[in-house]
């Protein structure tokens, strides 16, 4: 199994890790930590060379905050942003992958020589998809999402997600194909924490093995979401006051357990920290 992108086939045999860069200042987890306005995003240069030595397989660079609530952006505010990270990151060795919905961004990275589009609304804006399906072969994340980030969590799905969520994703990757492109292109996301309760996204995650019937490669995205504090703190009082360093071993818990239910690409913060845990999972698949 592999992930065709713009430059790079990338092997899914073992699980890669995606690393998350950023470029905002509102994000929930890292908001402002990489982010410059005006500064050309050196803090989030030095993140990305970071990541890599940690052991990331991959980037993914967002200027848009998608946290429950975050007001949209700019296009001309969201370019500024990403396209001078983007532009040193195309040159690090790995593949590069863009967090946005927007046409206009996806079509200016991948000019830049990205290799990925991660999209939450899955190519449903106008002109999304025809820009993916034009470019010859760049990989395309289409993740699921309830609503969109400013109405998400006021009012979640209903029901069981699991056969939702896999209609979702496998309605968006046939509409890809229908438009020629390969689905050796083609991740799916089930969106953990994007329109779901903490019991959905847990369902998610215990039933996950059933969303690879669409038979596409799963990225999973647990990287300190707010679900992880719900069930790890000591009472809900306290899930809003856990600080977010305190989510890194939940994260890492729940990165470990969503590959070795299948999903192949795990989208992390704490890159460092889940190489090792891998590492761990794969030493005891492979020993004798």
């Amino acid at each position: 199994m592999f992930w065709q992108t713009s430059r790079f086939k990338v092997d899914l045999a073992q699980p890669r890790v995606m690393g998350i860069v950023n470029v905002t200042p509102d994000s929930f987890s890292d908001g402002g930590n990489y982010f410059s306005a005006g500064g050309g995003q050196r803090t989030a240069l030095a993140h990305c060379e970071q990541l890599i030595r940690d052991g990331a397989d991959m980037l993914d660079i967002g200027g848009e905050s998608s946290r429950p609530g975050a007001p949209p952006v700019l296009l001309d505010e969201e370019l500024a942003r990403v396209l001078p990270v983007v532009r040193h990151a195309v040159t690090l060795g790995v593949p590069v992958s863009v967090d946005s919905y927007k046409p206009e961004v996806m079509a200016a990275v991948l000019d830049l020589g990205a290799d990925i589009i991660n999209d939450i609304w899955a190519l449903r804006q106008p002109g999304a998809a025809a820009v993916v399906a034009a470019h010859p072969s760049c990989g395309v994340c289409l993740m699921h999402m309830h609503r969109e980030p400013q109405t998400m969590q006021s009012a979640p799905m209903e029901g069981d997600v699991l056969p939702q969520v896999l209609s979702f994703l496998q309605q968006g990757a046939n509409e890809l194909l229908a438009r020629g492109v390969d689905a050796r292109r083609i991740v799916l996301d089930p969106g953990i924490g994007f329109g779901k309760t903490v019991a959905q996204n847990f369902s998610l995650l215990a039933r996950q093995q059933e969303l690879l019937a669409a038979g596409y490669p799963l990225l999973a995205g647990w990287s300190r979401k707010s679900s992880l504090a719900a069930v790890s703190s000591n009472s809900l009082a306290s899930v809003a006051k856990l600080d977010i360093a305190d989510r890194m071993v939940p994260s890492v818990a729940a990165a470990v357990l969503a590959v070795d239910r299948g999903a192949r690409i795990v989208r992390v913060h704490d890159v460092r920290e889940t190489v090792q845990a891998l590492k761990v999972w794969l030493a005891a698949r492979t020993v004798a």
